[in-house]
């Protein structure tokens, strides 16, 4: 966040900057993951740019920076969760639904020890996320693929079937359907065939991992959470890495990238969010972290990102 936070400071100066208590940290100081400060902040914002917020010590607690985190998508109401993921030949978005599915179902215990957590979509959440994902294949490849478990989850007969209800309006979009288990395995084999990809929120979150792992890792993959009108969350793929806090190694590419999606999406400002985007690839390849390959430090690639924005 801080290199974020500076590299905006050369890119868009007149971008008013405000930090609020978030996971973790909140939690430590306030007991709350999400203080209603905080909360109320970004309600009020024209864009969230969220850093990671986790921490072991909490796994297991009774108040855990995660239940923060799907608090906050589920008072913006940011459905759409777009990864993008480039290398090469591989150019994809996958658009995950976000505030339902199992992450936001009825769970709990029952007097035998069974658990259970439910996975639950209304059609009208299926038909806006669709929507969503065929506007984003309109303005790319044209090609949308649709990723459920028809054969198996009645949730994803229902998916199934609103997509295709939805495609009647997108005519210039080519749609296939493919079962998630073969997704995952099409990702892994040949990603090049996927332009957009619109799933539900499990299996968009496993396989939205399995597309970064495939285009550098998880710490080069940014995100954005959209709705309908509020603000929206941007935020790199990656956790916390606690292992390497203060360490001075972290690749700050995932949290940049996150920032000019912030920039195009949040803040209708296409061109910093490009001048920021080709500033990243020039220091990925001029100056690489330990994770790929090189030496160089979380502060050396901050450099090297705002010496090529200055140069640009």
């Amino acid at each position: 966040m801080a290199v974020a936070q500076r590299v905006l400071g050369v890119l868009a100066p007149d971008v008013e900057l405000e930090n609020r208590l978030f996971g973790a940290d909140a939690i430590r100081q306030t007991g709350d993951s999400l203080p209603p400060e905080t909360l109320e902040a970004c309600r009020s914002a024209d864009a969230v740019l969220k850093a990671p917020i986790g921490h072991p010590e909490f796994d297991a607690a009774e108040v855990r920076p995660e239940q923060g985190m799907l608090r906050l998508r589920a008072e913006l109401d940011v459905y759409a969760n777009l990864r993008p993921a480039r290398e090469g030949e591989i150019d994809l978005v996958i658009v995950r639904e976000l505030v339902g599915g199992l992450y936001f179902g009825a769970r709990g215990v029952r007097d035998d020890g069974t658990v259970f957590d439910t996975c639950e979509y209304h059609p009208s959440q299926v038909e806006r996320l669709a929507r969503r994902g065929f506007e984003l294949a309109r303005a790319r490849g044209g090609k949308l693929t649709s990723v459920d478990k028809a054969n198996v989850l009645e949730t994803s007969r229902l998916w199934r079937r609103v997509v295709h209800e939805v495609a009647a309006d997108y005519a210039d979009v080519v749609v296939d359907d493919m079962l998630v288990d073969n997704a995952a395995m099409q990702l892994a084999s040949a990603p090049e065939q996927f332009d957009v990809v619109v799933t539900e929120n499990m299996f968009g979150d496993i396989l939205s991992d399995l597309a970064a792992a495939m285009t550098g890792g998880l710490g080069l993959a940014p995100s954005a959470s959209l709705g309908d009108g509020g603000p929206g969350i941007f935020e790199p793929v990656h956790g916390s890495a606690p292992d390497i806090a203060g360490r001075g190694i972290a690749n700050p590419t995932g949290m940049l990238r996150s920032t000019a999606l912030m920039l195009e999406q949040g803040l209708g400002r296409p061109d910093e969010a490009a001048a920021l985007d080709a500033a990243v690839e020039t220091a990925l390849v001029a100056t690489p972290t330990p994770d790929l390959g090189g030496g160089a430090t979380t502060s050396d690639f901050s450099d090297a990102v705002v010496a090529a924005l200055e140069r640009a």
